[in-house]
């Protein structure tokens, strides 16, 4: 089990116990972000819209079909679940990590820096893999599509590096502190 100093040492400054779930909640809603804005209102892609048909043997689907646009609506489906989940995952290991005044922790700093990172990791991780690695999807496909998916990665990265600095400047979030107290406990 990890100690103040440990966790020192290693450069985690804050108490780990809103560190997953906020990170887990981070995910859940980078991943909606995508979804809903990139997905549905821009639709500028859908999960397996890639033009790229030859692509390490995964199979696409052209979103300008009707089968094709059923197909990609299933997966986006698929997509927004597992963010669903995500964030059901967050809010359950949130909650049973911390045990009084609940209500508090949304303001804390800490989760809401967490919560960036876990937005970040989402980018890089879903970037890499689904714009890079397996082509399935570009962030906006045409005329410049790796300057988007290169933008994508830039802007993870920067909510992981703005979350984890923002979780550093909010004071370590004690769960069992009492009413009234600030995020470290104190007066």
């Amino acid at each position: 089990m990890a100690t103040t100093t440990d966790d020192a040492r290693i450069g985690l400054s804050q108490p780990r116990s809103i560190q997953l779930p906020g990170i887990v909640l981070g995910v859940g809603m980078g991943g909606f972000v995508d979804g809903i804005l990139l997905h549905q209102l821009l639709q500028w892609h859908h999960m397996l819209s890639s033009t790229n048909q030859d692509h390490i043997g995964v199979r696409y689907y052209d979103p300008h079909t009707v089968s094709g646009l059923e197909m990609n609506t299933l997966w986006d489906g698929i997509f927004h679940t597992v963010c669903w989940l995500s964030v059901l995952l967050g809010l359950a290991v949130l909650y049973t990590r911390v045990t009084h005044n609940r209500r508090r922790v949304w303001a804390s700093r800490v989760l809401w820096g967490w919560m960036l990172v876990g937005w970040g990791l989402f980018n890089l991780v879903e970037g890499v893999l689904d714009h890079h690695v397996l082509g399935i999807h570009h962030v906006h496909a045409g005329e410049g599509q790796v300057w988007w998916d290169i933008g994508f990665l830039v802007l993870g990265a920067l909510l992981v590096a703005g979350g984890y600095l923002l979780q550093r400047s909010g004071l370590p979030f004690d769960p069992g502190a009492p009413a009234g107290r600030s995020e470290n406990g104190q007066a």
